[in-house]
């Protein structure tokens, strides 16, 4: 693919992209939905230490792609907190009907 030749072009790819992590990102919250159903207790849901093996995982992958493994941190906190409060929220519904 060539280079944007315009900021309007870099916003339409940006938007594409965008696009595409929307798609991947609901794709993933079926996952954790249907992993709360296997989780016994709110700690199992929050799993500290698997939080910190896809992070580091992440890191890892960033940087082999040339992402600052500091932004895939951030990002990777991010969404990890995010659906671990939707996954805190579908195991409550799950345990207590």
């Amino acid at each position: 693919m060539s280079a944007p030749r315009s900021l309007a072009e870099v916003r339409i790819r940006i938007d594409a992209l965008d696009g595409e992590l929307i798609r991947l990102l609901a794709e993933r919250q079926g996952l954790v939905r249907t992993a709360a159903t296997f989780k016994k207790d709110e700690q199992a849901v929050r799993a500290p230490d698997r939080v910190e093996r896809v992070v580091a995982l992440a890191r890892e992958r960033a940087a082999a792609a040339g992402l600052a493994p500091e932004v895939a941190d951030a990002v990777w906190r991010a969404m990890i907190g995010a659906f671990i409060e939707l996954e805190l929220t579908e195991h409550a519904e799950f345990t207590h009907g």
